[in-house]
């Protein structure tokens, strides 16, 4: 079928891939806009219009594992998904999980979460296979991390920056590290937040972030042991802003496996407003076994 250039208005056959009148490419344009309908949307994914930024691959992410699940989804308001995740199992029996949450203030959050995430993962599992323990392969994954983003920036223009929290699970043994306000949580018998937001209090406004402009990037990691059967979470505030409380999200998390889980928390986010992107990573273990008569968290090794 025949039709107009949306640059120029020339007439050019179907299946042109210029414009012959002005060069115009006409297969960026072969989707239409999702917001305006024009065909006018160039290579960088954005209308030349309406200036709306088009969805792509990464606007809804499932990851399944045998042992856990992670989803991370745009959410209702967002024009693109700036969380990133990492998940994987390694043959010693850990689980490694990374949740990342670009600043949408900065230019590029979305390059900026995937290029920690994606490095992170990559070191914790090199080094954890090497035979590193949980926090030193923690404290190198968020050096390289941080450097990745910080190398990003471009002359001219301000630091890309992000979120970052990351689990190695392991027997009774959970090891967290983050910088800025994603989160972990410990769901079981004493359900509990084990991660402290890196933001002014009551506020989003961060203190600690991956970026140039981030300073000296020191994490946090701790490690605990669990108090039985049970799930490690990890989430960006687009879930933890609707719901804060542990209680709420084991609820959830704890009847059903990880993928439905993770599926079902991202969509009681979406119905309770979805004002921002959502990712989760539900990791359970344990279960069947009988809790101990331990304290919830013992054993406790603080940055």
């Amino acid at each position: 079928m025949n039709g107009a250039c949306p640059a120029c208005g020339t007439q050019v056959l179907a299946g042109e891939a210029f414009c012959e009148q002005c060069g115009h490419d006409l297969s960026s344009a072969a989707t239409p806009c999702t917001a305006c309908g024009s065909l006018n949307v160039g290579q960088d994914g954005y209308c030349e219009n309406c200036g709306m930024l088009q969805p792509s691959g990464r606007d809804h992410v499932e990851i399944e594992l045998e042992t856990s699940a992670g989803v991370s989804d745009r959410g209702l308001r967002h024009s693109r998904n700036e969380d990133a995740m990492g998940l994987t199992s390694l043959a010693q029996g850990q689980v490694v999980a990374i949740v990342c949450d670009g600043v949408s203030t900065s230019p590029r959050p979305d390059e900026a979460s995937q290029a920690a995430a994606d490095i992170a993962l990559a070191t914790l599992a090199k080094r954890l296979a090497e035979g590193d323990d949980a926090e030193t392969a923690t404290r190198e994954a968020v050096r390289l991390a941080a450097g990745a983003v910080a190398a990003s920036a471009r002359p001219g223009e301000d630091s890309p920056a992000c979120t970052f929290v990351s689990a190695v699970v392991a027997g009774r043994l959970v090891t967290v590290g983050w910088v800025g306000d994603s989160r972990a949580y410990w769901l079981g018998a004493q359900s509990a937040l084990l991660t402290t937001d890196d933001a002014t209090p009551g506020t989003h406004m961060l203190t600690a972030w991956l970026g140039a402009d981030a300073g000296e990037v020191v994490p946090h990691i701790r490690t605990f042991t669990t108090d039985g059967p049970g799930v490690v979470l990890l989430c960006s505030d687009g879930l933890w802003n609707y719901y804060p409380e542990p209680e709420a999200l084991a609820a959830t998390a704890l009847n059903d496996n990880p993928l439905a889980a993770a599926r079902r928390l991202v969509r009681l986010a979406n119905e309770a407003g979805g004002h921002d992107n959502i990712t989760v990573a539900v990791i359970p273990f344990g279960r069947g076994e009988r809790a101990e008569n331990t304290v919830a968290f013992p054993k406790e090794r603080s940055d």
